[in-house]
């Protein structure tokens, strides 16, 4: 009886015990904020990245190698990055990702039956986007689109249902090209 009463109140390998339970659940809330911490530094590096390179992509001549840059910058954190690179250009602001306008003659919302549009970009059909793929030219308005896909970095995604092994990243920039040249318009009526 003596021994019962000592084994009960004895305290050894308690922490083992303890330790075995809470480790787990210690290590997976570890690898999520280590996850959570290498995904919003690579997120804050690629919007510094394109911030700078669309600053740089207004001036006259300095286009050219800027893709490059923002890839490399993003390679130094995420060597194995699948990176796509976008650029839209516009008249204005207001016209960024705004459809072309048109007349909605028969009232349904959409552009259908030969309605007239204004074919803003010029590739002879009515677009959601009025945007011309491209730098575009003087005091146009340019949408850069970087989209960044990696795979995650910690086995997170194992421990948690839903999660996916990929990670997608997207920075947007728009600035005003400088008045190097003049500003084109291509603008012309079509139906739909």
């Amino acid at each position: 009886m003596a021994r019962m009463r000592r084994l009960a109140s004895s305290q050894d390998g308690a922490a083992v015990v303890e330790f075995a339970l809470v480790a787990p659940v210690f290590l997976l809330a570890l690898l999520g904020v280590f996850d959570l911490s290498y995904n919003m530094y690579t997120s804050s590096l690629l919007e510094g990245s394109i911030q700078k390179a669309a600053r740089d992509s207004s001036l006259e001549g300095a286009a050219s190698a800027l893709d490059a840059d923002v890839a490399e910058t993003v390679r130094l954190i995420v060597p194995d990055a699948d990176i796509q690179f976008t650029r839209s250009s516009y008249a204005d602001y207001a016209d960024v990702s705004a459809p072309e306008d048109f007349t909605d003659i028969n009232s349904d919302g959409r552009c259908d039956d030969g309605e007239p549009f204004e074919d803003v970009n010029g590739n002879a059909i009515w677009d959601a986007d009025r945007g011309i793929a491209g730098f575009g030219g003087a005091r146009d308005a340019v949408l850069y689109v970087v989209t960044v896909t990696y795979d995650r970095p910690f086995p997170v995604s194992g421990f948690v249902p839903g999660m996916s092994k990929r990670v997608t990243t997207t920075a947007r920039a728009v600035l005003r090209n400088q008045p190097f040249g003049q500003q084109t318009s291509i603008a012309t009526v079509g139906n739909c």
